[in-house]
């Protein structure tokens, strides 16, 4: 059965936003809330398109909040990670509201939105958002070479030039190749960092960015749990693998609610 979720009008410090907020039939105690990202290649523009990943989420026993955030297409580099932190620092003070007083937020993102939810990761370290408590990238888009083995072998031609593009309209004129927030993959200061959560699958395009990533993140010390699917999973609505995401679903949604306990749990229990 799928969460249920509600629309709502969010306000920020940006503004305005309208989001989806996601609640699973059974809920942890206290429940996290979660800021979703939904994938899209930086362009797609429609909340709808996280549907899957926020309902693993909620199934998971969080409260999920969804934002529409602005399109590259004509807002690049960095409009959308300020949305996203604006939202995040509208979540941390309406914590009650949404969920519980003591709920723990994370970040989590597919394919761009991970992206983002990387970049927002690292915002909240400099910002000393401590609030934030981890995050979750599932295939994150997080290396604009697209040089990378399993993209070369596992991304459709028909989808390397929309990537390709939504890279290049992400990060505009200003931004290029090396502002971390834009483009974590290259980022060189990992340290301090939120645990996070790093989900692909064997046939992902983005598998070895993911884990490079990963990797780089342990050796920064940075604590990391990584998990490979069998197969192929499509984190969209439509799209390839569907008749792997049942499966894929129970066994993600499983993953998160252990990341969820693994984080409220106090340092030095067994």
């Amino acid at each position: 059965m799928n969460a249920q979720f509600t629309e709502e009008t969010m306000q920020t410090s940006q503004g305005s936003c309208r989001a989806r907020v996601y609640r699973g039939a059974s809920l942890l105690s206290p429940p996290p809330l979660v800021l979703h990202l939904h994938g899209g290649g930086f362009v797609g523009d429609s909340v709808a398109a996280g549907e899957k990943v926020a309902d693993a989420l909620a199934a998971a026993g969080a409260v999920v909040i969804s934002p529409e955030y602005p399109s590259a297409c004509l807002n690049p580099f960095p409009a959308a990670l300020d949305c996203a932190y604006a939202m995040l620092s509208s979540m941390r003070s309406r914590c009650p509201q949404f969920a519980h007083k003591k709920s723990m937020l994370f970040v989590a993102g597919e394919e761009a939105g991970g992206n983002i939810a990387a970049g927002l990761a690292l915002m909240a370290r400099d910002q000393f958002l401590t609030d934030l408590k981890g995050q979750i990238l599932l295939s994150p888009l997080l290396d604009p070479c697209l040089a990378t083995a399993s993209f070369r072998k596992f991304c459709p031609q028909s989808s390397v030039q929309s990537i390709a593009d939504g890279w290049q309209q992400y990060l505009g004129e200003r931004s290029g190749l090396t502002h971390p927030y834009a483009a974590p993959g290259h980022c060189s200061r990992l340290g301090g960092l939120v645990p996070a959560l790093v989900i692909t699958s064997e046939e992902c395009p983005m598998r070895d960015e993911a884990e490079a990533y990963a990797e780089r993140l342990r050796k920064a010390g940075v604590p990391v749990e990584t998990h490979i699917l069998p197969g192929r999973t499509s984190w969209l609505p439509a799209g390839a693998a569907q008749e792997n995401w049942p499966s894929h679903k129970e066994i993600i949604s499983d993953i998160f609610s252990r990341f969820f306990k693994q984080a409220g749990e106090k340092p030095g229990k067994e």
